[in-house]
């Protein structure tokens, strides 16, 4: 399901894709408080979905990896496959071994472990949706 929150600025708005409603739920109320808006996807397909529709790109993508239907990395692979949509930063959240250069193939701007403090989250989407 995609929530579309408040905030209309390209750079202010951040796409989460997590299939785990409690952590998107807390992931948007953090940026809120923040002055972020959100959007939320429960899988890749519906992230791509999002991106195709809305009117607004989100300046940063958190994308965990693990997913059904379409998981993070066919997710991504789709993003950089596609000139209009390749250019959005992607941070990963995810709950899979964070080993240094794990994720850098799929150019990750960042990488968030599950559960991860709301510093660290606040920290990451303030220097890359600037």
């Amino acid at each position: 399901m995609i929530i579309a929150g408040k905030g209309d600025l390209i750079n202010h708005t951040v796409l989460v894709v997590d299939d785990d409603a409690n952590v998107c739920k807390l992931i948007c109320a953090v940026l809120a408080r923040q002055g972020y808006g959100t959007a939320v996807a429960g899988n890749g397909r519906e992230a791509l979905t999002y991106l195709k529709k809305c009117a607004c790109v989100p300046g940063l993508i958190l994308l965990d990896l693990m997913m059904p239907e379409m998981t993070g990395w066919e997710f991504r692979k789709l993003q950089q496959d596609d000139p209009e949509l390749a250019g959005i930063p992607v941070a990963i959240i995810t709950g899979l071994d964070s080993e240094e250069g794990k994720y850098e193939s799929i150019g990750a701007v960042d990488v968030l472990c599950k559960p991860s403090r709301a510093e660290e989250l606040i920290s990451v989407v303030s220097r890359l949706c600037k």
